[in-house]
């Protein structure tokens, strides 16, 4: 049985399905009413032979979005976005026939051998010559990001959308000045709509209808990883080419001392130059480009706090000024990143960043249920940026790379999984009822309309908040739980007049009670996981339940009080998280805020209410669907409620502490860890390990045997051995481990601090 949540494409919604949603729809507290729109899953940072990934474009998409048995996990749209600066690698060129297809059809060389995605740009047939200020030597010279999104990728992503009709489109995982990796994409010009409608060819070559000469730009102006000074041009003195000139409104400028006249853009500065151009890319994204941009930091803590001198990790100011540079572009985090099945799950790891001579953790030190510190921690970084009222979004992402050890078609993984196999963002994308286009994409992931979900643990969302005052516009629980029912099973959100959802804000009047509903449902079935064996993190506490058909154990919601922006200069706007953060001196406790700088933490967030099989119901008749619901009474404060699940009860070993917080995974993490001031190994790989995997497994394929199905039945081979025992760690770790967040939905009452950053 597989589960009941595999959609068909968006793009097929019905008309039928439309004229429910419809009928149903009242206006909004504005009067307009939305575009109607579903949830939709999706990825936008992952890796083709472009940049450092293992595949081609062709075979990313289609294991990305297949529906198939060996790829049952095919999402609803897909943003291929490789690292920005340089490459040498031709991604367009597919693994084998099964990848073919008439216009990018199997190339071979002179003597019959296949010319796959590892072939050199220089060693393709016919050549490819790299453009601008070339580095490397012949024939592995390296070649710009800008060249490969403007000449090859985006041809190829636009045939692909166009030969698969789907949403596809690019985006780069930019390498970040001043700090580590940003997800972000400027979507102007990408898959007009007549791509859809064209006759596509039957011979090779494929001449686009559009382009993304913007987002190439943007590579060549502002990417750290981009030095070329050629202005886009096929050298740096012919001036044929692009003739760039990456100067931003109202800035410096020419005027700047930052500023390279022949390459008419600012040198790629480190540390806190290097943060000031990359708020410059975020301005000209806001000029040039205002809705058709996104600028999102990726796994924000993984290269630890912000090193003045270099390129590390973002502190919370630095988000704070993202957000204020183009708040419709900057609008959130990846803070649950991806590599999760990584020895060090995020990658995020003690000792992992040298700045000087000292090495720093990965801000938090790990993941905390495969979620980064700034989010996982209550009252941390997120709550901070919420309290102001700013509209700071929560995103994951696969980072897809490569399956590590195992071959990228193996069911296993000791590094990434597939995009949409673990991971997915569920965006409320308003398509009206016809096929998604980047535009509505991009505008969903902006509107803060989003959940996240890791191991298939939900499918379906519905929260939604709505006034009642006393008299007629008194409303039941009753009431907002039979909305919150018919828009999760719709699968959209409400439109209901003074009520609103993840992203929005509710205006009341002092006084007011909030009536809260969330719906979720639990999907029956089994996931994507490989693993039928019981989990093993809950076996330490009694519970037999398969890795591949988790259950929702409980819903958090937590509540945050609000404060208003917070402004640059004063003393809580900027801050560094804390150093040396996981307590190993007790792994079943959190450490408090304490010595968190006032700039990042909220201290009024909490968990204010938690939900589960004891507290909510079910459906009628429909028990995958859970429904709960409570009372803010009397509002006199603005505020923003969010909510977070996991299939973890409170208290198991080495996964949460009594209060349900999800602990460091520290404890599944098997990778070494370095001493402090020194090159030296402190911590030898598997020295934290905890949790025992004792079931015995009577199918488990050898760790070299191509493994492609389901269904291993006990602890597989890979695991590492303590003492003739198996532990946890890598893929199962994260199988075991899941957790889904939502956005915030904010309240903001009359005569209290304004929540500036919502609409």
């Amino acid at each position: 049985m597989t589960h009941a949540f595999i959609k068909h494409p968006i793009a097929l919604a019905t008309m039928a399905t439309l004229g429910v949603i419809s009928a149903v729809a009242a206006p909004t507290l504005a009067g307009a009413a939305k575009v109607a729109g579903t949830y939709a899953a999706g990825d936008f940072h992952n890796h083709s032979t472009c940049s450092d990934g293992a595949v081609s474009l062709q075979k990313k998409v289609k294991k990305s979005m297949d529906r198939t048995a060996t790829t049952p996990w095919g999402l609803d749209w897909f943003v291929q976005a490789g690292h920005g600066g340089t490459g040498n690698r031709n991604c367009t060129l597919a693994e084998d026939a099964t990848f073919a297809t008439p216009a990018y059809p199997l190339v071979t060389d002179s003597a019959g051998t296949v010319l796959g995605p590892q072939t050199r740009w220089q060693q393709s047939a016919p050549p490819v010559q790299p453009k601008g200020s070339v580095s490397g030597t012949p024939p592995n010279q390296n070649m710009w990001r800008w060249q490969q999104i403007q000449e090859f990728q985006y041809p190829l992503m636009e045939y692909l959308a166009a030969y698969r009709n789907e949403p596809l489109f690019i985006g780069v995982e930019s390498v970040v000045a001043g700090h580590e990796h940003t997800s972000m994409g400027v979507i102007t010009g990408q898959i007009p709509a007549a791509v859809y409608t064209q006759t596509l060819p039957t011979t090779p070559g494929y001449t686009p209808l559009g382009n993304a000469n913007a987002l190439s730009m943007w590579q060549y102006c502002f990417d750290r990883g981009n030095s070329d000074i050629s202005r886009g041009n096929t050298t740096t003195t012919s001036g044929i080419g692009n003739n760039w000139d990456c100067s931003v409104p109202g800035s410096l400028n020419a005027r700047s001392p930052d500023w390279n006249a022949a390459a008419a853009k600012l040198n790629g500065a480190n540390g806190d130059n290097g943060h000031t151009k990359t708020v410059e890319a975020i301005k000209w994204m806001k000029a040039f480009h205002p809705t058709g941009s996104y600028y999102v930091p990726a796994h924000l803590e993984r290269a630890g706090p912000f090193n003045p001198a270099g390129n590390n990790g973002f502190n919370v100011e630095h988000l704070r000024n993202f957000n204020n540079a183009g708040p419709d572009v900057a609008f959130g985090f990846e803070s649950q990143p991806g590599h999760g099945a990584s020895d060090r799950r995020g990658e995020y790891n003690l000792r992992r960043n040298a700045i000087g001579t000292t090495r720093f953790d990965s801000i938090g030190g790990t993941t905390f249920g495969g979620t980064g510190v700034y989010a996982a921690q209550i009252g941390g970084v997120w709550d901070a940026l919420l309290g102001e009222g700013r509209n700071w979004w929560f995103f994951a992402s696969s980072d897809w790379h490569s399956r590590g050890a195992f071959s990228v078609d193996d069911r296993r993984s000791d590094n990434d999984f597939w995009p949409g196999e673990y991971q997915r963002n569920y965006s409320l994308v308003r398509h009206g009822g016809s096929r998604m286009n980047p535009q509505q994409i991009v505008d969903g992931l902006r509107s803060g309309n989003t959940f996240v979900d890791s191991g298939q643990l939900i499918d379906r969302l519905a929260f939604v908040a709505c006034a009642s005052y006393p008299g007629p516009a008194t409303r039941t629980n009753a009431g907002v739980e039979a909305i919150a029912v018919e828009a999760a099973q719709a699968n959209r959100d409400t439109d209901v007049a003074g009520c609103a959802t993840m992203g929005e804000k509710l205006k009341v009047r002092r006084g007011a009670d909030i009536v809260v509903a969330i719906v979720v449902r639990d999907p029956a079935g089994k996931s994507y996981s490989p693993y039928s064996f019981p989990n093993p993190s809950l076996l330490q506490v009694g519970i037999n339940q398969p890795l591949d058909m988790p259950v929702l154990d409980h819903v958090d919601v937590v509540q945050g009080m609000g404060s208003g922006f917070k402004q640059p200069g004063a003393s809580d706007y900027a801050g560094a998280w804390p150093d040396d953060w996981v307590n190993r001196g007790n792994p079943q406790q959190l450490r408090t805020l304490t010595s968190v700088p006032d700039a990042a933490k909220n201290l009024t967030a909490a968990v204010v209410k938690t939900f589960n099989s004891a507290t909510w119901t079910t459906v009628a008749g429909q028990p995958e669907w859970k429904k709960m619901s409570f009372r803010i009474p009397a509002v006199v404060a603005s505020q923003y409620v969010r909510l977070r699940g996991t299939n973890m009860p409170a208290a198991v070993p080495f996964e949460t502490d009594v209060a349900g917080n999800p602990l460091s995974d520290l404890w599944t993490n098997t990778g070494a860890i370095q001493a402090k001031n020194s090159s030296a190994v402190e911590f030898a790989e598997n020295s934290f390990l905890r949790i025992p995997c004792t079931t015995v497994a009577t199918n488990a394929p050898d760790n070299g045997a191509l493994f492609t199905t389901n269904g291993i039945n006990g602890c597989p081979n890979h695991l590492p051995v303590i003492n003739g025992t198996r532990m946890v760690g890598l893929d199962v770790a994260a199988w075991a481990d899941l957790w889904f967040y939502s956005n915030p939905i904010f309240v903001e009452v009359a005569g209290s601090a304004a929540v500036a950053g919502v609409k």
